[in-house]
């Protein structure tokens, strides 16, 4: 009797690779379509928003993930204090759905995590399950005399040391420390006099 050998499965788009670049200008309406469809369109509200609010990224530290020539995958850092320990604030971290399978997630965060290392940065916290996590590195470990300006989990508090140290005696509030976004201007078109 012959056995049936399970035919070989053809690459579909699903497999269709993607890049991570530094996240661009054009990337933003994306990106904030990309978080809505993730986290909801409540997410401005959650504690760790508040670290960001009026804050840009760090620099080179914002990071796109692109499919296809569209965006599919998203994660920034922030600079912060964390009780008087210089650290950055990582997230948020989001994947298209569809993409979810592909890898895209942990690609960003490995790439995110060794750009923070290349630029010298010491610590990453973040607010985020920890065993999902703890593959890169994280854990709770550092992070249980710090505190979030809001309610928050004190179990999904994680961090990752860079430096031996980078945290010893860090206690009390996590605050942004970041450049402020430059505001933007509003133009308003002239409007003709009636003569």
């Amino acid at each position: 009797m012959t056995a049936f050998r399970k035919p070989q499965v053809a690459l579909t788009s699903k497999a269709a690779p993607f890049a991570i670049r530094a996240e661009r200008a054009a990337d933003v309406a994306a990106r904030e379509a990309l978080l809505d469809a993730s986290f909801g369109e409540n997410r401005h509200g959650r504690t760790c928003q508040r670290l960001r609010d009026g804050r840009a990224p760090a620099s080179g530290l914002a990071l796109s993930a692109v499919r296809e020539g569209t965006l599919v995958g998203t994660v920034r850092l922030w600079h912060v204090s964390a009780g008087g320990r210089p650290a950055l604030v990582l997230g948020p971290l989001a994947v298209d759905p569809a993409c979810r399978e592909l890898g895209i997630g942990a690609a960003l965060m490995q790439q995110a995590l060794a750009a923070a290392r290349a630029r010298g940065h010491a610590a990453v916290i973040l607010l985020g399950d920890a065993p999902y996590y703890a593959r890169f590195g994280f854990s709770a470990e550092r992070t249980g005399a710090l505190m979030l300006p809001g309610p928050f989990e004190r179990d999904r508090l994680l961090a990752i040391e860079f430096q031996a140290g980078a945290l010893d005696g860090a206690e009390g509030m996590i605050v942004p420390t970041g450049a402020a976004l430059a505001k933007r201007r509003v133009v308003r078109p002239l409007q003709a006099h009636a003569a």
